[in-house]
């Protein structure tokens, strides 16, 4: 990804909607500027979508790390066993 080469001025955007929505949407974001100065990143809904997942992933393993930390922690095997517990019970009543 070249950020560098995706910065436009927001005229250029009003002037050339759909052809910034095809290249946003195969995911390329793109700087608008307005006066020269950088704005705003336009990028496409799947680009978003992974961007905000990614951050919620990181935001679950800091807590997770600080939840191991503080002792809170279970070994894997009892983890992976309470897992199996809970489907083989779903199973059973689902």
């Amino acid at each position: 990804m070249r950020l560098s080469q995706d910065i436009k001025p927001i005229s250029y955007v009003k002037a050339n909607s759909a052809k910034v929505l095809d290249q946003v949407n195969q995911g390329s974001p793109m700087i608008i500027t307005q006066n020269g100065e950088a704005q705003a990143v336009l990028m496409g809904i799947k680009t978003y979508e992974r961007l905000t997942e990614g951050i919620a992933l990181l935001k679950i393993l800091s807590i997770s790390e600080k939840s191991i930390e503080a002792g809170e922690g279970l070994p894997a095997t009892e983890a992976f066993a309470h897992i199996r517990s809970s489907i083989k019970e779903a199973k059973n009543n689902g």
